[in-house]
């Protein structure tokens, strides 16, 4: 079964001033959309082709096709990344997933603080990620280009519950050089509901 391009789940330019209109059409209907034809592209006529997005990233090693790697993550981290994102987000964290942060970083400050500099440090394009293991501890990292936490091959391991995107083509239209600007207004429009059923999902 082909996959499909997922809509976005509000208005392309709900979520302005901190990410602008223009941005969002190009970031969901040229790039993501690239990745969603590329993959199913790549996987045509192999044993991937019935596999879930999932199931297809578990098989990502050494000498897993290029294709396949950079279009699987490319379609799995934006379809994450649209969902974690509101014009009501914002603000901190509640209940058990605030708990979750507070046992695993100190403080939801201490964790933005290193979520923020695993995005501002990742060298070129890559992403920035915090991730839920078993038993509920979580971490940071970062990946290089669409790579993510669930592919064998990342040194990066537990499953992503919130992430972003810091290629260019992400910020820069708005932001130009200044990663650091984009990353603080992230926090602005993250919703936590969603990464909090993200958590509960995966701990």
């Amino acid at each position: 079964m082909a996959f499909t391009l997922p809509d976005l789940p509000y208005a392309a330019d709900s979520l302005e001033p901190h990410i602008d209109e223009r941005t969002m059409n190009i970031h969901h209907g040229k790039h993501h959309a690239g990745y969603t034809k590329n993959l199913n592209a790549a996987i045509e006529g192999t044993d991937l082709e019935n596999k879930s997005i999932e199931d297809i990233l578990a098989t990502i090693d050494g000498s897993a096709d290029a294709a396949v790697r950079n279009n699987g993550g490319g379609f799995y981290n934006h379809a994450l990344f649209w969902k974690i994102l509101s014009k009501d987000g914002g603000g901190q964290p509640s209940g058990e997933l605030a708990s979750a942060i507070d046992d695993s970083f100190g403080s939801f400050d201490a964790f933005k603080d290193a979520f923020s500099k695993a995005a501002a440090t990742q060298f070129g394009s890559g992403w920035a990620w915090l991730c839920v293991h078993d038993g509920g501890k979580l971490s940071v990292c970062s990946t290089a280009n669409q790579d993510n936490p669930l592919m064998p091959v990342i040194k990066c391991d537990g499953t992503p519950i919130l992430g972003i995107d810091v290629w260019e083509h992400a910020y820069y239209l708005n932001y130009q050089n200044k990663r650091p600007e984009y990353i603080s207004n992230f926090f602005e429009i993250v919703n936590w509901d969603q990464v909090a059923e993200n958590y509960a999902a995966n701990k």
